[in-house]
C-alpha cells in the first residue's frame, strides 16, 4: 500500500453537512491526514479519499459476540498465571480467578480475557497441558456472566478446548503467525478473532525494536493478515485489529501509534487496544508499580476512545467504565452504562 488516509475525529456537535461517521457512530471527521512512506504528509477534505477507504472508515462495524460496538467497550482482563507482569499470582487458583472473573463482570466488562500463559516481556513458552489446566475450569465455572468470554492464547489445541468450555471469542497475540491450526479451527468454528501485531516472541520482543514506519508497517502487517482471515473463511464482520502496545515497541513506538491510532479504522474492523497499566505509561508519570498506573491506564483510554477506538483491554474495569460513562454522558448526552 502506498497512499494512506487517517481521519481527524471531531466530536462537536457543530457537525458539517460533508462530515463523515467514524464506524457508524457518533464521532464524525471532514479532514483526513493523507500519509505515504516517501512524501510529507498533508491534509486534505475528507470527500477526495478513494471510495474503499470512505467505505472502510464509515461502514458501521457489527456486534461481535453479542457485544454492540457503537460505544467504547471493556474487555477485562483475567490472567490465571503466576508471572504476568501486572496481577502475576493475584487469580493463579481456580477459586481466585473465579472470583475475579465474576466480580469484573458487575464491574462492567464487556468480555473477560482468560490468559493462561504470560506474554510479557521476557516471558517463556510453557506446555499446552499447563495451560489448558489453568483455564479450562474457570472458563466453564463463568458460563451464565453477561460479560462474553475469550480466549487469550496463541495456541490451537488451548483455544479449542476453550470454545468446547463455552468461550466466544480468540485473542491471538501472535497475530496468527504461532500456530499453523489456529486459523483453520477458527475459521471452521466461525467465531470472532483479534489478530495483534507483535514484533517477535516475548522472551525477545523488547530486544532492540525497530521499524522504518511504525505506525504505517503495523498497518500494513495488520491489513495483510485481516485479508488471509478473511480469504481463509473468518467474516470481516467479526475481526478485531490490535496494533500491539507494547509488544515489540518502544516508548517512542507506541506513543506514536497512540497519537494516529484512528489510522487504524481504514482496516474495515473493530480496533482493540491494550494499554493498561503498561511500561509506557510508568515512564510518562514516574510510576515504575504497575499496580499503581491506573490513572495513566484511564487517560490513556479516553485518548484512544476519543479517536473512536472500539474495545479496550484493561485491568481497571470500574475505573475505564467510570471515564468512559461520564465522558458518553458529558459528550453526546446520553448515557448507555
Amino acid at each position: 500500500m502506498s497512499t494512506y488516509f487517517r481521519p481527524l475525529i471531531n466530536s462537536s456537535a457543530s457537525r458539517p453537512d460533508s462530515a463523515l461517521s467514524v464506524a457508524g457512530g457518533q464521532l464524525w471527521f471532514d479532514y483526513v491526514e493523507k500519509l505515504s512512506r516517501d512524501q510529507t504528509s498533508e491534509i486534505i477534505p475528507a470527500h477526495m479519499i478513494p471510495e474503499i477507504w470512505k467505505e472502510r472508515l464509515c461502514a458501521p462495524r457489527p456486534p461481535i459476540a453479542g457485544v454492540a460496538m457503537t460505544v467504547p467497550s471493556i474487555m477485562g482482563i483475567l490472567n490465571v498465571t503466576p508471572d504476568s507482569f501486572s496481577d502475576g499470582g493475584q487469580y493463579q487458583s481456580t477459586d481466585a480467578a473465579i472470583a475475579q472473573g465474576s466480580a469484573i463482570a458487575q464491574m462492567g466488562a464487556d468480555f473477560i480475557d482468560v490468559g493462561g500463559e504470560s506474554t510479557r516481556p521476557g516471558a517463556l513458552e510453557i506446555p499446552v497441558e499447563e495451560e489448558i489446566y489453568r483455564i479450562e475450569p474457570v472458563i466453564k465455572a463463568l458460563q451464565g456472566i453477561a460479560s462474553a468470554i475469550s480466549i487469550d492464547t496463541r495456541k490451537a489445541a488451548v483455544a479449542e478446548v476453550a470454545l468446547s468450555a463455552g468461550a466466544k471469542l480468540v485473542n491471538d497475540v501472535s497475530g496468527f503467525q504461532f500456530d499453523a491450526k489456529l486459523l483453520p479451527l477458527c475459521a471452521e468454528k466461525s467465531i470472532p478473532v483479534c489478530v495483534m501485531h507483535s514484533q517477535g516472541l516475548p522472551e525477545t520482543m523488547q530486544n532492540n525494536p525497530s521499524y522504518d514506519n511504525i505506525v504505517l508497517d503495523v498497518y500494513d502487517f495488520l491489513h495483510l493478515q485481516i485479508e488471509r482471515l478473511v480469504n481463509a473463511g473468518v467474516r470481516r464482520s467479526q475481526i478485531i485489529a490490535d496494533p500491539g502496545i507494547g509488544f515489540g515497541k518502544t516508548m517512542r513506538h507506541n506513543l506514536a501509534l497512540l497519537q494516529k491510532i484512528s489510522l487504524f479504522h481504514g482496516l474495515g474492523v473493530a480496533v482493540l487496544l491494550g494499554m493498561s497499566r503498561k511500561g509506557f505509561i510508568g515512564k510518562i508519570t514516574g510510576e515504575e508499580d504497575a499496580r499503581n498506573r491506573v490513572i495513566g491506564s484511564v487517560a490513556a483510554a479516553m485518548v484512544g476512545a476519543s479517536q473512536g477506538v472500539q474495545i479496550f483491554r484493561v485491568h481497571d474495569v470500574k475505573e475505564t467504565r467510570q471515564a468512559f460513562d461520564v465522558w458518553q454522558t458529558a459528550q453526546f448526552g446520553d448515557f448507555y452504562g
